[in-house]
């Protein structure tokens, strides 16, 4: 893994309610990881707008913060990807949104086109705070996969950065590879014991990864392994929710298409969902 993994934080700048809560937590990001902060400002510039946004932003630019902002007219998703590219961001930021009358956030459409298109990281904001609350527990997912890995690598170096107390590694296992009918004692004893082989089998496959990442990384961490049983994406996301972790960390998934979106999987019931801020790794 990179060591410096995020060279460039962008966020989308707009002047809504939460503004203030998404350029401070965009600003202590880009401060704890040595990063340049790009405000992505869909619009016309004016000095109005750029005394706003410096005033917000005057607290972390009195500490050194490295920023830019920049101005540009025309629909929001073709922008905030146009620059996203142009200026090499490596993390983007977006802010989720609270449905009324709910507890549960959600992406708008704009949000969501971006998620989904963007070729750079992605961190969705659920619970922006001016104030700095510390991020306590992390859960990544460890499916088999080729880009697990270094998933896995940037989770603990975010946990070493957050001084986060916890790390957890989620291997969701599909029901369907317990391959056993219970009707009787003895066939509950054998999806039993299929259960606990293949819990043995991912277990044993992620402690490689994490034997082959460099310890400078895992050194500090305390970590542990969960296997959990179900459906991926709608698993681990519940899991996060359950155990209240601040963050989730997943995979980018390979490509998203229309089906994705009228049968949500993986990635797309962590969209719809939103247990916590969540972090997609490209």
């Amino acid at each position: 893994m990179k060591l410096k993994p995020f060279k460039t934080i962008g966020i989308g700048a707009t002047f809504s309610p939460n503004l203030e809560a998404n350029l401070y937590e965009a600003s202590r990001l880009a401060m704890l990881f040595d990063s340049k902060l790009i405000l992505i400002h869909v619009g016309e510039s004016s000095d109005d707008k750029k005394v706003k946004f410096q005033s917000i932003l005057q607290p972390f630019i009195e500490k050194g913060l490295d920023y830019d902002i920049v101005f540009k007219p025309g629909k929001p998703v073709d922008v905030i990807l146009s620059i996203t590219s142009s200026y090499n961001i490596d993390l983007l930021l977006i802010g989720a949104l609270k449905r009324e009358n709910f507890v549960k956030f959600y992406l708008g459409s704009i949000a969501r086109q971006i998620t989904r298109k963007a070729l750079c990281s992605v961190l969705l904001l659920t619970h922006s705070s001016v104030d700095n609350k510390p991020c306590k527990h992390i859960v990544v997912n460890g499916l088999k996969d080729p880009k697990t890995k270094e998933t896995i690598c940037l989770s603990f170096y975010m946990a070493t950065n957050f001084k986060a107390k916890k790390m957890t590694i989620v291997e969701e296992i599909a029901q369907q590879e317990v391959a056993v009918s219970v009707e009787d004692d003895k066939s509950l004893r054998r999806a039993n014991i299929n259960k606990e082989r293949i819990k043995l089998r991912e277990d044993s496959r992620v402690k490689k990864l994490i034997e082959d990442i460099d310890e400078q990384y895992t050194s500090s961490v305390n970590y542990n392994i969960q296997p959990i049983f179900g459906k991926r994406g709608y698993s681990i996301g519940h899991y996060a929710e359950v155990v209240r972790a601040d963050l989730l960390i997943m995979n980018a998934p390979d490509k998203t298409s229309f089906l994705d979106r009228l049968f949500p999987h993986d990635i797309e019931h962590i969209l719809t969902e939103l247990p916590t801020d969540v972090l997609i790794v490209r």
